[in-house]
C-alpha cells in the first residue's frame, strides 16, 4: 500500500510516465551514472542518457529532483526520458540528478533550501551553485554536447528549474519550470495562509533525513486506518493530535507547526523576489486545474516579465498537476471533457519548439511562440496573446445582494449571514476518498452538493445573454464580520450550466450535466492575515470587517445561457484545516474548547472584480 503511495505521488508531482518502452530507451541512448562533485565536497548522484548516434552534437536536458532518479543501475532504463517522446526521439543528452541530501546524493537536504545571493568562499552552497557546478561539469566531460543547456521540472523539479535561472552559467540557454513551487506559504502546503490539510499526508515525503546513500524510501506515509479522509481529521480534532503519527524527525512537520506565519523562514524560502535580471529563455507552464501549484507558475511568469528583459513565456492548459506530460488521449479533470490530444498538441507544437529554438538552433531562426499560450476552460480551445493577462481586459465589478451577483450598487447595511460550526464543516469535495496523497479533481468539481447547505452562501447572475470571458485575475473585496475572533473566507467562482446542457461520457453515474455547477476558480483568506501574512491579527467580534482574496487568473468562456455563480463559506474540509473561529498565537497547537460555533456576516457592499476580455 505504501509502495503504490508513492507511485502515486511521483506520477501527481512529477508527471512521470511511461512515455516510451524501455527497449526504445535502450535501443537509442546508452547510460551513465556519475557522483559530480561540488565546491564544497559533496557529491550528488547524476544519470545521463546520450544518444547512441555520436556522429552529431547534441544539447543537454537536465532534470534535478528530489523524487530520486530511479532506476539505479547502468542498465537499467526508464520507461520515459526527457520532456517527452518527441524531444526524446529529436536527440538530446539527458540528465538527471538527486539534489543534494536526497537518495543517492550526498549533503543534507533543506526543503525549498534559501538561496544565498552572495555566497563566500566554498562553503556556502545552495541550489544555484549546486546546478552551476552540474552544469559546469556536465559541458566539459560529456562527449558530443554542443555547449547549450536546458532545465525542465514539474512540480518540485520545477522549483528547481526555476533555481537554476539563479546559477548564471553561461551554458544555461533554456529554463522552463512547470507547475513550479515559488513560495511554500502560498504553494502546496498553504494558501493564504491557511494550511493544506489535505497534503498532511505527504509530510514524511520532505520531513525525514536520510543517513546514507540510499536507492530505497527511508520514509513511510502514514497508515490511517480508514479511506474516509473527511471523518478521519474530522475524528483527530486540533492538529496538535495528529503529532503521534510524526515524530521529532519529521523535521518538515516540526517546521510546518513552529512557523504558522509568513515569518523570516518561509520569506528566505520564496524564490520570487530573487528573479531579478534573468538571462535564459523561459517557457513557464502550468494547469489551470492544478490544485498544488498554480500560484507558482502564473507568479514565477509575472515576476520575471517584470523584472527582466530575456524571452519569457507563459503557457497554461486545462490540465490539472503534470497532465501535460502525460500522453493521455483526451483531457479530461473530473466530469469535465477540454478535447481530445490536448498534451501532445503542447509537447510537440509549443515544449519541443521551445527547446529547438534555443538549445538546437541557439536562438537564431524564427521563433513561432507566443508571449502566451492559453487554454480557454469555458470555450475549450487555445489562444494566443501578445502579453498576459491580455492588452483588451477591463475590469468590471459586481456586488453581492441578496442572492445575487449584480453590477448595481448595494446598500452598505444590508447582509447575509450563516452559522459555521466546525463540528459540521462543508467538504470540499462530494468523493469519500481522496485518490494518491493530494487531492486533484475537486477543481472542475460539481459545486451544488455546497450550494444546497445553509452555511454557504450562494450569488449568481441571471442567465447570460452573451458569451463572457474572463481573462487574468479575480479579486474579492468582502466586508465581513463574526461574532467570533478568527474565521476563514473561501471564494469559489463557479460556471451553472443550463438546464439543457446535454450528457457526456465524462459525467459521473450519480450526477447530471443539467445545471452543472462547475468550479473555475477558488481561494481561502485565513482571516487572521487579511492585513499582513507575517503578522497575524484577531477580529473585534461583531464588527464589520475588510478581507480582500486574490483569486489566481483564469481563462475562461461563460457561455450565453449559463449563469456567473459566486459561493462564500467559511469551512472548507478537509481541504484546509479547521479555523478554532476564536483567535489563538498558533492554530497548530489549538486546544479543543478553542473551536467555536460562530455566526459569520456578508455584507451587500462586498464586491467582486472581474477581468473581463472585451
Amino acid at each position: 500500500m505504501k509502495k503504490l503511495l508513492f507511485i502515486a505521488f511521483l506520477v501527481i508531482t512529477t508527471g512521470v510516465l511511461a512515455q516510451n518502452s524501455p527497449s526504445i530507451v535502450g535501443d537509442t541512448y546508452t547510460k551513465k551514472e556519475v557522483q559530480i562533485k561540488m565546491r564544497d565536497g559533496a557529491t550528488l548522484f547524476t544519470a545521463i542518457y546520450a544518444p547512441k548516434d555520436q556522429s552529431k552534437k547534441y544539447p543537454i536536458i537536465m532534470q534535478r529532483t528530489p523524487y530520486s532518479c530511479a532506476p539505479y543501475g547502468e542498465t537499467e532504463f526508464k520507461k520515459s526520458i526527457g520532456p517527452s517522446e518527441t524531444m526524446m526521439k529529436e536527440g538530446y543528452i539527458v540528465v538527471y540528478q538527486d539534489v543534494r541530501g536526497r537518495w543517492m546524493s550526498d549533503g543534507f537536504y533543506d526543503n525549498m533550501r534559501a538561496f544565498i545571493p552572495n555566497k563566500k568562499g566554498k562553503t556556502q552552497v545552495d541550489e544555484a551553485s549546486d546546478t552551476y557546478d552540474t552544469i559546469d561539469w556536465l559541458v566539459k566531460n560529456v562527449a558530443n554536447n554542443n555547449g547549450n543547456v536546458g532545465v525542465w521540472g514539474i512540480s518540485y523539479p520545477g522549483f528547481y528549474s526555476t533555481y537554476s535561472l539563479l546559477s548564471n552559467h553561461p551554458a544555461l540557454k533554456a529554463v522552463s519550470p512547470q507547475a513550479c513551487i515559488s513560495d511554500f506559504f502560498f504553494d502546496d502546503f498553504h494558501h493564504n495562509g491557511a494550511y493544506l490539510l489535505s497534503y498532511w499526508k505527504a509530510t514524511p515525503l520532505f520531513g525525514i533525513q536520510k543517513s546514507e546513500r540510499t536507492a530505497k524510501a527511508w520514509y513511510q506515509f502514514p497508515d490511517l486506518g480508514t479511506k474516509d479522509d473527511y471523518q478521519f481529521f474530522l475524528d483527530a480534532g486540533p492538529l496538535s493530535n495528529l503529532d503521534k503519527y510524526y515524530g521529532k524527525d519529521n523535521e518538515f512537520w516540526q517546521q510546518l507547526k513552529d512557523h504558522s506565519s509568513y515569518d523570516d523562514f518561509w520569506q528566505k524560502r520564496g524564490i520570487l523576489q530573487h528573479l531579478k535580471d534573468i538571462k535564459p529563455a523561459v517557457m513557464t507552464v502550468g494547469g489551470w486545474f492544478d490544485a498544488e501549484d498554480l500560484y507558482g507558475p502564473l507568479n514565477t511568469y509575472r515576476t520575471i516579465e517584470k523584472s527582466s528583459k530575456n524571452y519569457n513565456t507563459l503557457v497554461m492548459g486545462p490540465w490539472s498537476h503534470g497532465d501535460w506530460a502525460r500522453n493521455s488521449a483526451t483531457a479530461t479533470i473530473g466530469n469535465i471533457k477540454f478535447g481530445d490530444s490536448i498534451s501532445a498538441f503542447y509537447q510537440k507544437n509549443i515544449e519541443a519548439n521551445f527547446f529547438r529554438h534555443f538549445l538546437k538552433d541557439n536562438g537564431k531562426r524564427v521563433n513561432k511562440l507566443p508571449e502566451a499560450y492559453v487554454f480557454d476552460t469555458g470555450a475549450k480551445d487555445w489562444k494566443t496573446y501578445d502579453v498576459w493577462p491580455p492588452k483588451n481586459v477591463t475590469k468590471e465589478t459586481f456586488y453581492l445582494a441578496q442572492d445575487k451577483l449584480t453590477t448595481a450598487v448595494q446598500k452598505e447595511a444590508e447582509f447575509q449571514e450563516f452559522v459555521s460550526d466546525p463540528k459540521k464543516p462543508v467538504p470540499f469535495t462530494e468523493d469519500i476518498n481522496q485518490k494518491g496523497i493530494t487531492p486533484r479533481k475537486y477543481m472542475t468539481d460539481d459545486q451544488r452538493f455546497a450550494a444546497r447547505r445553509p452555511d454557504v452562501l450562494v450569488f449568481e447572475t441571471e442567465r447570460l445573454s452573451d458569451d463572457v470571458t474572463l481573462a487574468g485575475d479575480i479579486l474579492a473585496q468582502l466586508q465581513v464580520s463574526t461574532s467570533g475572533t478568527d474565521a476563514d473566507w473561501i471564494v469559489k467562482v463557479v460556471d451553472v450550466f443550463p438546464n439543457d446542457e446535454p450528457e457526456t461520457a465524462e459525467i459521473a453515474p450519480y450526477l447530471k450535466m443539467s445545471n452543472y455547477h462547475m468550479m473555475v476558480r477558488s481561494e481561502v483568506m485565513r482571516g487572521r492575515f487579511r492585513n499582513s501574512f507575517s503578522k497575524p491579527e484577531a477580529f473585534i467580534a461583531n464588527q464589520k470587517t475588510a478581507v480582500n482574496i486574490k483569486l489566481q487568473d483564469v481563462m475562461h468562456t461563460f457561455k450565453k445561457g449559463h449563469k456567473i455563480q459566486i459561493q462564500i463559506q467559511s469551512t472548507w474540509f478537509p481541504l484546509i484545516d479547521l479555523n478554532p473561529q476564536t483567535f489563538v498565537d498558533n492554530i497548530f497547537y489549538a486546544k479543543p474548547e478553542d473551536f467555536k460555533k460562530q455566526t459569520h456576516r456578508v455584507y451587500a457592499d462586498s464586491k467582486i472584480v472581474f477581468s473581463v476580455l472585451k
